[in-house]
């Protein structure tokens, strides 16, 4: 499948803005052990110990479909994850999906047949190739920082509450310690190539600025 390729790891933060599932549900679901992140610690508050992988997001995103917004309870999507367990990792990923009343229906590999039958019920699709498209395109939204570029936040928990770059996790003093050491701009931006030349100009005059006041 086209998306085993893409590489990546994405934190509970990252991975409910892209799939739309609350951080409070990954959280529960996994305690739960409904779906666990395929990159793992199991000692609590170790930071970055639950990463997402690509894979992930994707049966992350049908998982929020069929949970949060066609309803289907959550005891009955436990039962259809044991029932895919044969498949492993991809037991979201490797058939289409869909929804009939409050029951999942699957194509079983195996025999290329549904495993319900289909009565005169509406079946919702839940077409695998535009989810992973959508992944694709809601991590490129979370990469781009074209409207953040420039500015400072202050958040809490992030960088011990101190000023980071918006949309990143980068303090702004981090930034200013090198331009006071003598580096340049582009020396900077080797040091922190998430950065734009724009956000440790914008830094540089914020602390000219604040010198001179």
């Amino acid at each position: 499948m086209d998306h085993e390729n893409v590489i990546g790891a994405f934190s509970d933060e990252q991975a409910a803005r892209i799939t739309g599932v609350s951080v409070h549900q990954l959280r529960q679901w996994d305690k739960a052990g409904f779906f666990h992140p395929s990159f793992g610690d199991d000692r609590p508050h170790i930071p970055f110990g639950r990463l997402y992988s690509f894979r992930d997001l994707v049966a992350l995103q049908i998982i929020d479909d069929l949970r949060n917004r066609k309803k289907i309870p959550l005891h009955h999507l436990k039962e259809v994850s044991r029932r895919l367990a044969h498949l492993g990792d991809a037991r979201w990923t490797a058939t289409t999906l869909y929804v009939l009343g409050k029951r999942v229906v699957f194509d079983n590999p195996a025999t290329s047949e549904r495993e319900e039958i289909v009565s005169g019920q509406r079946v919702f699709n839940i077409p695998l190739r535009i989810v992973i498209r959508d992944t694709r395109s809601r991590i490129a939204a979370l990469n781009d920082r074209s409207c953040e570029i420039g500015l400072f936040q202050k958040k809490r928990f992030v960088a011990q509450n101190e000023r980071v770059f918006s949309g990143t996790r980068i303090p702004v003093t981090k930034v200013l310690e090198f331009w006071a050491a003598g580096y340049s701009i582009p020396e900077i931006l080797k040091e922190y190539p998430g950065l734009d030349p724009f956000d440790v100009a914008a830094a540089i005059n914020d602390a000219m600025e604040n010198n001179a006041a």
